[in-house]
Formats: structure tokens, sequence, C-alpha cells
């Protein structure tokens, strides 16, 4: 299947501020890597190698200068300008010239996923011809949309309930099937003047058309949007890399996907940096 992707890389970051008073939140760093590079593994694993970064108009440039066009690692890297924070579920309206009637994989730019099997699970949803999200057990799931259980299982999806529905956050990966375009185009904004991807999710839910996936406790998601969890998420791909495997590395991933040749790779990171030294190590 012919799968593209969409990442998710505008907004003003407030929630960061003043760490993004001049950057785009997601050239942050997390550990050794820009914050992007975790997304875009997720996309690499998933076997998706047409990637469209859309951010605002301060900070396209940069994503330019970081990604290129993606050549170097077999990937080929497109961009779009979101004018100005309209909800998630406008990426899908802004993609739609880039896509070209392809079903898609929407990934949020600050949205952090690895862990056991995670990449067996990403793999299976670009796969199949279904539509599919993935939830995860959090401790505060009222800051997102929340899944909602009925006779065990999943009837509606809550954004931001007041009171607890469930424990089950829904994470910021999802793989739709093209016709998803026209469902956002028919959205109306929110009280926030947003067009809320939870409606657009619950639209196909009502249509029997939505698998959702659960995490388990050895897959991890964070969400680095504020500077708590900003933190919290460096501490836990600091020690998960020293104590298991690299995450969110581009060129391992290219490589493992055989999007790159080993050869062209050990050309690629022919750098002196104690990072590459590291890949050159492992490869």
């Amino acid at each position: 299947m012919n799968r593209k992707g969409i990442i998710l890389a505008g907004g003003s970051g407030s929630r960061l501020y003043p760490l993004t008073k001049v950057i785009s939140k997601q050239l942050l760093p997390i550990y050794n890597k820009p914050m992007i590079y975790y997304p875009i593994s997720n996309l690499i694993m998933s076997r998706i190698k047409e990637i469209l970064i859309i951010s605002s108009p301060h900070h396209i440039k940069l994503y330019k200068n970081l990604l290129g066009n993606g050549e170097n690692l077999g990937l080929k890297f497109s961009y779009k300008i979101q004018k100005k924070p309209n909800g998630i579920a406008e990426g899908l309206i802004l993609a739609e010239k880039f896509l070209k009637g392809s079903n898609f994989c929407l990934i949020l730019g600050d949205n952090i996923f690895f862990g056991k099997d995670i990449k067996k699970k990403f793999l299976n949803a670009s796969n199949s011809e279904s539509q599919s999200i993935f939830g995860k057990k959090v401790n505060h799931p009222n800051k997102y949309g929340v899944l909602k259980f009925k006779n065990g299982k999943v009837n509606k999806i809550i954004e931001k309930p007041k009171s607890l529905v469930s424990k089950y956050a829904v994470t910021g990966i999802y793989f739709y099937n093209n016709s998803a375009i026209e469902i956002a185009k028919k959205l109306k904004p929110s009280y926030r003047n947003e067009l809320e991807i939870t409606d657009l999710n619950n639209q196909i839910l009502d249509k029997n058309e939505l698998n959702i996936h659960l995490l388990n406790n050895e897959q991890y998601w964070y969400d680095a949007g504020n500077h708590s969890d900003y933190v919290k998420t460096i501490n836990h791909v600091y020690n998960y890399e020293n104590e298991k495997q690299l995450v969110g590395c581009l060129e391992i991933e290219a490589f493992k996907s055989s999007f790159i040749s080993k050869k062209k790779l050990l050309k690629y990171i022919n750098n002196k940096s104690p990072f590459y030294k590291k890949l050159k190590n492992i490869l």
C-alpha cells in the first residue's frame, strides 16, 4: 500500500514559552535529536517514504534547512504552510493536493512513541486498508480526547471531558483512508474555533470504520507539549537509549526499512560528532 505521511509541526508552542520564543517547538531537542525526528522515525517504521511537513510561515524554512528533500535517507519531504493553527483536522485539508488520493498517516510533531513491538503495531496499521487510531492508559487523560467504553467496546471519544470517562487517551497518530479528507472539510469549528480531530474520529467511529488499538505498558507515548512533560520525555528517552536501544534515529530506521543502503548510510554519517560515531558502531 502506498500510504503517505503528514506531520503537523505548527502552533505557537505557548505552553513551552520562553523555550519557543524564537524556535518551533518541534525543533527543540529531545536528548540527542530534534523532537521532529521521533515522529518521522515512526513514519519510516510504518514504511512511509513521502512525508509532508506542515508548519507556520515563520518556521517552515527551519524545517527545510534541517531535513532538505530527504534524498539522503531514501525519503521525499514536501512542505506546506499553515497560516494559523485552526485545529489538527485542518491538516488533512491542507494535505489534499500532496496526497493525490493516497491513504495516509497523520502524526503530531510533538508526539513521541517508542517501545517493544511498537514498530509492528504501526506497520500493521499502515499496511491495512482500515482506519486506525491508538489509545494509551495515562494518569491524566482529561487533557486529551478520551475513549468512552460501553460493554467493553469504544462507542465514543470525548474531547477534554470535565469528569473521568476512562483512563485511555487518544494518542497523536492516526491512520486514515483518503475519504477522511471529505469528512474534515464538512466539520464545523468547535468552541475553540478549531476543526477538532475528535469530531472527525467520532464520525468514522459512528460508521464502524475505525479500529482502535491500545498501547501496552511497554509501549510508550509522550506528548512533549509543556515543560513538565518535556523534561519527562527527555529523561525517559535518555534512560531507554542507554539501557536498551536508540529511538527516533532517522538513519537507523531508514536503514532497517531498506530505504537506504549501508554504503550510502556510512557516507551520509561521515561526521566526527559523537552521535554519528555511535551510529557507526551500531552498524
